[in-house]
């Protein structure tokens, strides 16, 4: 890329080369003139907030690096303040609401599919029948709301289309608020609930009362069935508070965007609930989990002036520090490795600017047996990638979500944290660098030996992530012992060729954990696919001077990726490779967070299945 500077460019940047730390310092440079702009820059290694006095702005710059030194922190988004609880009180709850929301189950006479009409051609539809606490608050209105349903049938189906949404109305009524309500069909009342529609109601609620604006309190009417079920619960609250989500540690002024900024409470009010405690319970399990997934977000985002391997490390120190004694955190240097023989890992390592950081996180359950599982969760941990000396020639701007799988790791070590699982011992696990240029970088045809011995072969320095996981799951098998092992990792572009950019792909020659990760993804929403294991495709990982090479043919990319990774694990362990490059980013809105949630209950479910 060709950069032109024009000379009252070039003097800013002269006397700014020691002072990168001024991450905002473009938002109010046109607030002072060329003077005092460099006397800013000059001092701004020591600057913690900058005020126009011509705005009266105050502006905190987020940290970056200065010439010399890199980043050592990266800021942190906050889980939303707004309390979300389950109530019976319709009167305290629903009559003080600036916005709510009705669930209606459809009667079991009513299918979403149903296409009969009537000898002219006209649609039947079925007059709308409603019961509990949404008869209740019908009845208050004078009926209107079976009004606008039977109005709105053919789309609505008296609620038999899941997810579908009756536009917002206002109602007034004598002595109350006017208010705005928003109908939401749950599907038919005698079908089980679906697995992921807790998830999208989640997010629905959460993109309805950003849309609506001015909302500060709000009410959601849902029959008991839904309330009752603590999955269903856990769920929505999980994906609620990771849906209100607006990353702003890059923007100031008009640009700041702020999602749901007034919401103060919402309410989840239903009959006939036994159990307040175990379902508001499943709503603070919720919290826990959407805190790992924001960071995860946190992480994708952070360019790479802020998130190198050393922050990143921080990051893991932070999450063991905040733990209540649950999470210990070790990092293991240069010196560390060498000692590992981890010679993958480090030959990656060579060219970034940091130094290697290689992240170890043990999650210890208060309570546990003889028979505690001890499972490892890998992560891919590459800061930015530029292909090294087979530097990339596109996307190399999207290249600071190469670090997803230690992002989807940590998000899932944070969420543990909350969730406390037993009889579980998870290790978390990041062979954190980036993959640059320069003189010690390591080029195609150098032979790396792994720690296990292994001698590779480089073909391409853009096939690094293979080479950091290897050194990484050669610790959690032969180091840690771990029983069990998954690897979270932006692996290969090819895998976005098989299945887009919605679904991760799975790799394992255990079917028992197949099913494990399959059940998991279904639960939580994160798409997967169980992709071949293609043994005769080794082949194209012979090298003629070293023990494997770390490139295979232009064809079937994500299934040699994969099978490379197998030479570094017991071939007895279970063990799963998931490469999810296509869902960790979205053109439109940035990072999701992907494999955060499939993460956390695999390992959750890990405790449970030894009680089973």
């Amino acid at each position: 890329m060709r950069l032109r500077l024009n000379l009252f460019t070039w003097s800013i940047f002269s006397s700014a080369a020691a002072a990168f730390t001024l991450g905002r310092k473009a938002a109010v440079a046109k607030h002072v003139n060329v003077g005092a702009f460099r006397n800013i820059i000059s001092s701004a290694s020591s600057i913690s907030r900058f005020s126009s006095t011509k705005n009266d702005v105050d502006i905190t710059p987020f940290e970056t690096w200065t010439f010399d030194t890199p980043t050592k922190n990266m800021e942190c988004n906050k889980l939303s303040n707004a309390s979300l609880f389950i109530s019976s009180d319709i009167d305290s709850n629903v009559e003080d609401a600036d916005l709510v929301f009705l669930g209606i189950f459809a009667p079991p006479s009513i299918d979403k599919d149903d296409d009969e009409r009537d000898q002219e051609g006209s649609k039947i539809s079925e007059p709308a029948v409603l019961n509990g606490l949404a008869k209740v608050i019908d009845d208050r209105f004078g009926g209107i709301i079976k009004d606008v349903m039977n109005e709105n049938y053919k789309m609505f189906k008296n609620g038999a289309s899941a997810g579908e949404i009756i536009p917002t109305i206002r109602l007034v009524s004598p002595g109350v608020k006017a208010q705005r309500y928003i109908l939401i069909g749950l599907g038919n009342e005698s079908d089980k609930i679906e697995d992921d529609f807790s998830a999208k109601l989640g997010k629905i609620l959460a993109s309805k009362i950003n849309d609506e604006k001015k909302v500060s309190k709000v009410s959601v009417v849902l029959p008991s069935k839904f309330v009752k079920d603590e999955g269903s619960v856990y769920d929505l609250a999980t994906n609620f508070y990771s849906t209100i989500y607006s990353d702003n540690r890059y923007r100031t002024g008009d640009n700041v965007v702020k999602f749901a900024e007034e919401l103060k409470s919402i309410s989840i009010v239903s009959e006939d609930i036994s159990e307040l405690s175990s379902a508001n319970a499943a709503i603070e399990n919720g919290k826990s989990l959407a805190s790992g997934v924001l960071l995860a977000k946190d992480i994708v985002n952070a360019p790479h002036n802020v998130l190198n391997s050393e922050s990143l490390a921080n990051v893991a120190r932070q999450i063991a520090e905040e733990s209540n004694g649950l999470m210990s955190c070790t990092i293991l240097g240069k010196k560390e490795c060498e000692e590992r023989g981890m010679g993958a890992y480090l030959g990656v390592a060579r060219g970034s600017e940091t130094e290697p950081q290689f992240i170890h996180l043990v999650y210890t359950p208060k309570n546990s047996d003889s028979d505690c599982k001890k499972v490892g969760i890998v992560g891919k941990g590459l800061l930015f990638d530029t292909g090294g000396y087979n530097i990339k020639t596109s996307m190399m701007e999207l290249m600071k979500f190469d670090c997803g799988g230690a992002a989807a790791v940590l998000g899932a070590a944070k969420a543990i944290v909350g969730l406390a699982p037993d009889n579980v011992e998870a290790h978390f696990i990041v062979a954190a660098c980036e993959n640059m240029i320069n003189e010690k970088a390591f080029v195609p045809s150098d032979i790396l030996t792994a720690s296990n011995g292994i001698t590779i072969e480089v073909k391409n320095t853009d096939a690094e992530g293979r080479l950091t996981l290897a050194d990484a799951l050669v610790f959690a098998d032969k180091e840690l012992q771990c029983d069990s092992i998954i690897e979270l990792s932006t692996l290969t572009g090819a895998v976005m060729i098989s299945l887009g950019k919605g679904v991760c792909g799975i790799w394992t020659s255990d079917d028992n954990l197949a099913n494990e990760l399959n059940n998991a993804s279904k639960l939580t929403g994160d798409k997967s696919w169980r992709m071949p294991m293609e043994k005769s495709y080794n082949a194209q990982l012979e090298s003629k001077i070293a023990d494997i090479s770390n490139l295979g043919t232009p064809y079937g990319g994500a299934i040699t990726a994969a099978l490379f990774l197998q030479n570094f694990v017991d071939k007895k362990k279970p063990f799963a490779h998931i490469d999810i490059a296509g869902p960790v980013w979205d053109d439109n809105t940035g990072a999701t967070g992907f494999g955060t949630k499939l993460a956390s209950e695999w390992i959750v479910k890990q405790g449970k299945r030894k009680n089973d």
